[in-house]
């Protein structure tokens, strides 16, 4: 008996259902964008977003099975964006002195998170406290920057430009004070320019790898 021949894809309008289903769902994801970075998560309602995207209720639960579920994909975005700027940056200055590659890394990473300032609203703001779920995904990501940091500051003692020394603590400490300080920009209206939030990371960032005063921190 000859084998069944599979079924052609429909496709309407010269696309096919899987085409329009990445299109909805990326309406979806942009919707998110602007309404969570703009009026904030709590006010906006599975409603207000599929107007904005303009789709159904039906067609947003068959992408994301709630709100926190959208958030965190749209966070999942803002962060991977700046993962890859990073790794840009580090390539870029492969041979530079770690002074040089936290300049261009930190850059990197703040010019990606919050240059947009929906992206730092919904990053240093919106996504905090959300639920225990969304708060479980924001520190998994904060424990791979806090490696990734760590993971430079090994580098930079394998190669003579900083002391051998405990790094996990500053890492975390680091992190913690980047998101209070891009928080504290962001709920303030962004009346800093965004080159002085950056200088003022550098300093913090130089100051867990390098120790003050020592031969190392003048490169």
């Amino acid at each position: 008996m000859p084998a069944k021949e599979p079924s052609p894809r429909r496709v309407y309008g010269g696309r096919s259902a899987a085409d329009r289903r990445a299109e909805r769902r990326g309406r979806l994801l942009e919707a998110g964008l602007e309404l969570f970075g703009t009026e904030g998560y709590p006010a906006s309602s599975i409603e207000k977003l599929c107007a904005a995207a303009s789709v159904s209720t039906r067609n947003f639960y068959e992408e994301f099975s709630s709100r926190e579920a959208l958030l965190m994909a749209i966070h999942d975005q803002v962060i991977e964006t700046a993962v890859a700027a990073v790794a840009t940056a580090f390539a870029e200055t492969d041979d530079e002195h770690v002074t040089v590659r936290i300049e261009h890394a930190v850059r990197a990473y703040i010019t990606s998170t919050a240059a947009d300032p929906r992206r730092a609203k919904l990053s240093y703001v919106e996504i905090i406290g959300v639920s225990p779920a969304v708060e479980a995904h924001r520190l998994a990501w904060r424990s791979r920057w806090v490696q990734m940091l760590v993971a430079e500051a090994r580098r930079a003692v394998s190669r003579g430009e900083a002391e051998e020394r405990e790094f996990e603590l500053g890492a975390v400490a680091l992190i913690g004070a980047v998101n209070e300080l891009v928080f504290h920009w962001s709920t303030g209206g962004y009346r800093t320019p965004l080159d002085d939030v950056i200088a003022e990371i550098v300093r913090m960032a130089k100051a867990v790898i390098i120790t003050p005063g020592t031969a190392a921190a003048r490169g």
